[in-house]
Formats: C-alpha cells, structure tokens, sequence
C-alpha cells in the first residue's frame, strides 16, 4: 500500500470494500498544506484505479480536528505567484473529491473551518461529533472561500442561511449545522467512527455500478434543467439495466441470496 506524510489510508476495511482517509497532521488541527494538497490528489487518483473500494470515509486525526483549513503559518510570507501556485493545487485536490465516482463521507471529528469545511461540504453525506464547529471564515481574513465554499454550501441549504455563514465569517456547533441541513447526522465523538463506518459499510453492499450511476446522475442532473436532467437519468439507468450486476440482482433476490457484484 503506498504511503504518504500527511494522510493515511487505513487498510482494515478495504476487505469491505470501505476505503478509511485519515487527514494526517493532528500536530497542526490536520491544517491544509501544499505536501497534504499533493498527497490528497496522489491519493485519490491511486484508489479511483483500485477496484476494492465503494465507499470512501474521510475523517481527521485525533478528537480535536478534522481540518482546521489551509495552514496559515506556510502561507506567512507568500508571494501572489506562490499562493496562486498553492491555490491550484488545492483546487486540483477539492476537484478530485467532488468528482470521485463512488459515494464519500466525512466523519466530522472537531473543527471543520475555512477550506476544512469546503473538504466536508464536497463529500456526498456528512456526519459529525457533538463537540464539533464548523464555519467559513475567510472574510474576517480579506478573502473568501476558493475551493466552493460560497457554491457548495447555498446548494446544501437555504440561500439566506449560507449567506448569513458567509458574510459574518462566524463558527456555528454541529446542532445548528444538522438543523440547517449541513449535516445528515450527529454523534457522540465516540459513537461517530462506529456508526460512519456501519453507514459506509451498508452503502458498500449495493451494486457498485448503481452506486457510481446514482452519484453522476444527481450531479450531472443539479446543474442542468429538468428534461435535460431526465435523460441524464435515463442513460445511468440503461448502463445499469443492460449489466451484468442487473441479472445478478435479479437472480439473487429470486435465490434469496447476497448478491456477487462484478462491476460491470
């Protein structure tokens, strides 16, 4: 398994077929640096060639923090070519996330600020610890959210409500992050791993080309009108009614047995 600095893929559930990637630099909150943007895109370019994995968990190291944003004591000094260097790396790295084929979710396990909460809001599900806080406080730094922040978050929920988020730069908890509709779930810090990770292995169960169809479909489907929408759907559905995992499907249900998904 190849390995790098600041993130680790945990391999005990690759069996699963669950993919663990832990951001790795408790040190610093797991902050956003070049050599972590680097390996995130070396990271999940190697597992969206591994056939194990359906489902991808991202989580951050220790109890404190899933992503603090990007590392602000790396960016101290910088030249606008330098941040712009930078900047494009990340924006590589988020662009890998929101496009993997397979569902992702985040197990929110602290604070999730600035480009961390971007890294959460391009999962497809979204579950934290009661102790977390999330916010997008890039105006009280004279910026603003560069890797979709001010996009993702007025898709995820009321317009009025990520407005508010965005203009005033404040933290909100994980209560009033579920109430907005940020998040799908919250947990203990000791039950938030546990009960992903039983999420996550549900999902993997599922035909994983109706999984990857599923995901392209409401993707696609979002950012264009509803006819053109429909027939997005209906192209994912004939890929998946003219598999192999279709009559596998079938015949399972009708043997009353677990499916042997093939993939194709």
């Amino acid at each position: 398994m190849t390995k790098w600095q600041t993130i680790a893929l945990k391999e005990d559930y690759i069996s699963e077929n669950v993919y663990v990637l832990e951001l790795n630099r408790p040190e610093a909150m797991n902050s956003l640096n070049t050599l972590m943007g680097t390996e995130l895109i070396d990271c999940l370019k190697f597992l969206r060639s591994n056939e194990e994995g359906r489902v991808l968990v991202l989580t951050g190291s220790g109890e404190k923090s899933f992503c603090a944003g990007a590392d602000l004591k790396e960016r101290k000094g910088m030249t606008n070519e330098q941040w712009k260097q930078q900047h494009d790396i990340f924006e590589e790295a988020y662009e890998q996330l929101r496009n993997f084929p397979f569902p992702v979710i985040a197990a929110v396990n602290g604070f999730a600020l600035g480009g961390g909460m971007e890294i959460v809001l391009s999962c497809d599900l979204r579950y934290a610890a009661d102790h977390a806080k999330m916010g997008l406080p890039e105006v009280r730094l004279g910026i603003i959210p560069g890797v979709g922040g001010t996009q993702l978050l007025p898709r995820a929920i009321p317009v009025g409500l990520a407005k508010e988020m965005l203009f005033r730069g404040n933290q909100v908890n994980a209560q009033k992050a579920l109430d907005s509709g940020v998040l799908n779930g919250l947990f203990s810090k000791e039950e938030l791993f546990p009960q992903v990770l039983e999420i996550a292995k549900e999902i993997a169960r599922n035909a994983p080309l109706s999984l990857k169809s599923i995901k392209k479909s409401i993707h696609m489907g979002l950012q264009t009108d509803l006819n053109t929408a429909m027939a997005i759907e209906l192209d994912q559905y004939y890929k998946c009614a003219n598999s192999e995992d279709r009559k596998e499907g079938i015949l399972s249900f009708n043997e009353k047995r677990k499916p042997q998904w093939q993939g194709k």
